[in-house]
Protein backbone atom coordinates (compact mmCIF):
# COMPACT_ATOMS: atom_id res chain seq x y z
CA UNK A 1 0.00 0.00 0.00
CA UNK A 2 0.85 3.46 -0.82
CA UNK A 3 0.21 6.00 1.86
CA UNK A 4 0.33 9.38 1.91
CA UNK A 5 0.62 12.59 4.26
CA UNK A 6 1.53 15.79 4.70
CA UNK A 7 1.14 18.68 6.88
CA UNK A 8 -0.43 22.46 5.64
CA UNK A 9 2.70 23.41 3.49
CA UNK A 10 2.51 20.22 1.96
CA UNK A 11 -1.54 20.30 1.41
CA UNK A 12 -1.38 22.11 -2.52
CA UNK A 13 1.67 19.59 -3.49
CA UNK A 14 -0.57 16.62 -2.37
CA UNK A 15 -3.61 16.92 -3.68
CA UNK A 16 -1.82 17.13 -7.05
CA UNK A 17 0.22 13.71 -6.29
CA UNK A 18 -3.64 12.56 -5.85
CA UNK A 19 -4.81 13.68 -9.05
CA UNK A 20 -1.57 11.76 -10.61
CA UNK A 21 -1.66 8.73 -8.92
CA UNK A 22 -5.86 8.25 -9.58
CA UNK A 23 -5.59 9.07 -13.19
CA UNK A 24 -2.37 6.15 -12.62
CA UNK A 25 -4.76 3.85 -10.90
CA UNK A 26 -2.48 3.57 -8.34
CA UNK A 27 -4.19 2.92 -5.20
CA UNK A 28 -3.01 4.79 -1.97
CA UNK A 29 -4.21 5.40 1.09
CA UNK A 30 -4.71 9.47 2.26
CA UNK A 31 -3.74 9.79 6.11
CA UNK A 32 -4.27 13.81 6.28
CA UNK A 33 -4.11 17.08 6.33
CA UNK A 34 -7.26 17.25 4.96
CA UNK A 35 -6.46 21.64 4.02
CA UNK A 36 -4.00 24.04 4.31
CA UNK A 37 -5.21 24.77 7.89
CA UNK A 38 -1.84 25.16 10.15
CA UNK A 39 -1.11 21.60 11.23
CA UNK A 40 2.24 19.66 13.09
CA UNK A 41 4.15 17.73 11.14
CA UNK A 42 4.87 15.34 13.49
CA UNK A 43 1.69 13.45 14.37
CA UNK A 44 1.59 12.90 10.05
CA UNK A 45 5.23 11.95 9.88
CA UNK A 46 4.25 9.36 12.76
CA UNK A 47 1.35 7.79 11.61
CA UNK A 48 2.60 7.45 8.44
CA UNK A 49 5.43 5.41 9.36
CA UNK A 50 3.86 3.26 11.68
CA UNK A 51 1.31 2.17 8.33
CA UNK A 52 4.50 1.90 6.50
CA UNK A 53 6.23 0.03 9.09
CA UNK A 54 3.57 -2.51 9.54
CA UNK A 55 4.58 -4.31 6.13
CA UNK A 56 7.72 -4.78 3.92
CA UNK A 57 5.81 -3.62 0.86
CA UNK A 58 3.92 -0.57 1.90
CA UNK A 59 5.57 2.94 0.84
CA UNK A 60 5.02 6.58 1.97
CA UNK A 61 5.15 9.74 0.74
CA UNK A 62 5.40 12.59 3.23
CA UNK A 63 5.11 16.43 2.26
CA UNK A 64 5.84 19.69 4.20
CA UNK A 65 7.53 23.00 3.30
CA UNK A 66 11.07 22.14 3.11
CA UNK A 67 10.42 18.41 3.87
CA UNK A 68 13.32 18.39 6.26
CA UNK A 69 11.17 18.26 9.19
CA UNK A 70 9.28 15.26 7.73
CA UNK A 71 12.49 13.46 7.02
CA UNK A 72 13.69 14.06 10.59
CA UNK A 73 10.24 12.72 12.53
CA UNK A 74 9.88 9.71 9.99
CA UNK A 75 13.43 8.68 10.57
CA UNK A 76 12.75 7.71 14.16
CA UNK A 77 11.07 4.80 13.48
CA UNK A 78 14.22 2.10 12.76
CA UNK A 79 11.94 0.67 9.90
CA UNK A 80 11.66 3.96 8.20
CA UNK A 81 14.68 5.27 5.17
CA UNK A 82 13.03 8.15 4.25
CA UNK A 83 14.82 9.96 1.99
CA UNK A 84 14.38 13.79 0.64
CA UNK A 85 14.41 13.42 -3.02
CA UNK A 86 14.49 17.12 -4.76
CA UNK A 87 15.09 15.55 -8.37
CA UNK A 88 14.56 11.97 -10.58
CA UNK A 89 17.78 11.24 -9.69
CA UNK A 90 17.56 11.20 -6.31
CA UNK A 91 14.69 9.45 -6.38
CA UNK A 92 15.93 6.57 -8.24
CA UNK A 93 19.24 6.18 -6.19
CA UNK A 94 17.44 6.60 -3.15
CA UNK A 95 15.69 3.67 -4.12
CA UNK A 96 18.60 1.70 -5.59
CA UNK A 97 21.05 2.17 -2.93
CA UNK A 98 19.60 2.61 0.08
CA UNK A 99 15.94 1.14 -0.37
CA UNK A 100 14.10 3.95 1.33
CA UNK A 101 10.47 3.42 1.83
CA UNK A 102 9.22 6.91 2.53
CA UNK A 103 9.87 9.43 -0.11
CA UNK A 104 9.69 12.95 1.19
CA UNK A 105 8.73 15.91 -0.62
CA UNK A 106 9.21 20.08 -0.33
CA UNK A 107 5.89 21.74 -0.51
CA UNK A 108 7.17 24.80 -0.98
CA UNK A 109 10.01 24.32 -3.47
CA UNK A 110 8.95 21.28 -5.64
CA UNK A 111 6.87 22.19 -8.71
CA UNK A 112 3.89 20.05 -9.37
CA UNK A 113 5.58 18.40 -12.57
CA UNK A 114 8.41 18.09 -10.94
CA UNK A 115 6.66 16.10 -8.02
CA UNK A 116 4.97 13.92 -10.26
CA UNK A 117 8.15 12.70 -12.41
CA UNK A 118 10.03 12.17 -8.95
CA UNK A 119 7.06 10.41 -7.43
CA UNK A 120 6.96 8.12 -10.52
CA UNK A 121 10.44 7.43 -10.33
CA UNK A 122 10.20 6.30 -6.78
CA UNK A 123 7.39 4.04 -7.23
CA UNK A 124 9.28 1.94 -10.12
CA UNK A 125 12.78 1.78 -8.88
CA UNK A 126 13.62 -1.51 -7.09
CA UNK A 127 16.35 -1.64 -5.08
CA UNK A 128 20.00 -3.18 -6.64
CA UNK A 129 20.32 -5.21 -3.28
CA UNK A 130 24.63 -6.18 -2.90
CA UNK A 131 26.76 -4.08 -1.57
CA UNK A 132 23.80 -1.50 -1.03
CA UNK A 133 22.14 -3.81 1.14
CA UNK A 134 25.20 -4.91 3.24
CA UNK A 135 25.25 -1.17 3.78
CA UNK A 136 21.52 -1.14 4.97
CA UNK A 137 22.44 -3.70 7.60
CA UNK A 138 25.05 -1.67 8.96
CA UNK A 139 22.58 0.85 9.71
CA UNK A 140 20.45 -1.49 11.45
CA UNK A 141 23.06 -2.70 13.57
Amino acid sequence: MLYLANDHAGYSLKEELVKYLKKHNIEYDDLGSYSAERTDFPQYAKLLSEKVASSPDNRGVLICGTGIGMSIAANRNPKIRAALCKNVKTARLSRQHNDANVLVLAGRSTCKFRAKRILATFLSTDTLGGIYAERMREIDN
